[in-house]
């Protein structure tokens, strides 16, 4: 199934019911008098986000959506019912974005989280509500108040904990299947992953996180090349990074002939990880100060030279600091096997650190949507009046 990450609706709330002119006519009750019962109020155009969906590909198939109209009040003073709300299911991490101006209007981080798109129309008043003292027979009533109509742009952001990125063909969807349930197809050519994968790493004390696994990046990935840019926009809501980097590339370049080829070796690394680098930058430079965890995958191919390996982890990790500007910790960059497990372990706790410590410290978002109406309210001026 292709994964769909935007969508185009149109959503109307139900017209309101208009009101009715009604006079009470009974046997032995002269000049019964006004009895028109007002209309019922049109329903309303409900988005709730749930996370039994991942795409947003129903709305390949319908892109209009229209609740229920209210229905006509009518004679005894009888009200007509409302309409039937309709609630649309988008996945948790969409954001709602007017299609006219691009502007967010909501964003949808909780399971059941409910926002009313378009609210319906109010009903009409019937006649018996403009009766007074002066005024004792009117004729009129109100026509019901149209329903609101907005056209809205669907933006699917997945909500991972941790991403991982990287070059084509460096491991990641194998790590995602190593430390998660998640079976993303694996394959040993580039661009095996055509969508992002993600999966739930489960810890001890009944701690967990989710791992996104995102489609591999080249150089030019912010402006349109490969398949990595429709992706990028994933992993802006991440806590961290796994920044994988192939060590079968590396272990091919360091036992090249030449008596230099360890720091060819060494600068082929690093000028992969710059590029990524960049690529996020130029897509958003904040991503660029998120927490970052360095990854040298494949150990099983240079496990036979421990000391090849050491001697990699130490000029990597000179190179990192100078590069991110941050001091990599004890352990980085981590060496690990995805396909063995070797070195998986520590990998996960500490991809974990900072995302415990960005829940320790976060507050409750509370979200208010600007533009929004309640029912109840008086009609405006302009409202038509029948006769």
């Amino acid at each position: 199934m292709r994964f769909i990450d935007e969508a185009t609706i149109k959503v109307a709330g139900g017209h309101g019911g208009p009101g009715c002119i009604s006079f009470r006519r009974e046997k032995f009750i002269p000049r019964g008098g006004p009895d028109g019962g007002d209309g019922g109020d049109g329903g309303d155009v409900i988005l709730e986000a749930t996370v039994q969906l991942a795409t947003l590909q129903d709305f390949r198939f319908r892109r209009e959506y229209k609740s229920e109209n209210g229905k006509h009040g009518s004679g005894a003073n009888k009200a007509g019912y409302d309409g039937n709300d309709i609630t649309i299911k988008i996945p948790v991490g969409t954001i709602i974005r007017d299609a006219d101006t691009n502007e967010i209007i909501h964003d949808f981080v909780e399971d059941g989280e409910k926002w009313v798109a378009a609210h319906g129309g109010r009903g009409g008043k019937g006649n018996a509500h403009f009766v007074s003292s002066t005024f004792q027979a009117p004729k009129f009533a109100q026509d019901g108040e149209a329903g609101g109509v907005r056209h809205l742009k669907l933006e699917l952001k997945l909500l991972a904990d941790a991403a991982i990125i990287g070059f084509p063909n460096a491991g990641k969807s194998t790590l995602i299947s190593r430390i998660s349930a998640a079976r993303p197809k694996i394959a040993d050519y580039e661009f095996t992953t055509l969508t992002p994968n993600l999966g739930v790493v489960t810890l001890p004390e009944f701690q967990n996180f989710v791992v996104a696994d995102i489609p591999g990046l080249i150089e030019g990935a912010h402006a349109g090349r490969g398949l990595g840019h429709s992706f990028l926009k994933h992993i802006e809501r991440t806590r961290a990074f796994v920044h994988l980097l192939d060590g079968t590339k590396f272990l091919e370049d360091a036992t090249a002939d030449g008596e230099d080829s360890f720091e060819r070796a060494i600068e082929e690394l690093v000028r992969r990880y710059t590029v990524i680098r960049n690529e996020l930058g130029l897509f958003n430079e904040e991503l660029l100060h998120k927490p970052e965890i360095v990854v040298l995958n494949k150990l099983d191919v240079l496990e036979s030279n421990a000391d090849l390996v050491e001697r990699a982890r130490q000029a990597l990790r000179s190179r990192i600091a100078g590069i991110r500007g941050v001091h990599p910790d004890a352990h980085e960059p981590y060496v690990i096997s995805a396909a063995t497990g070797a070195g998986i372990e520590p990998l996960i706790y500490a991809i974990y650190a900072p995302i415990r410590d960005a829940r320790n410290g976060e507050s409750k978002k509370i979200v208010t949507v600007a533009g929004q109406s309640p029912r109840g309210t008086v009609l405006p001026d302009d409202v038509s009046i029948r006769k």
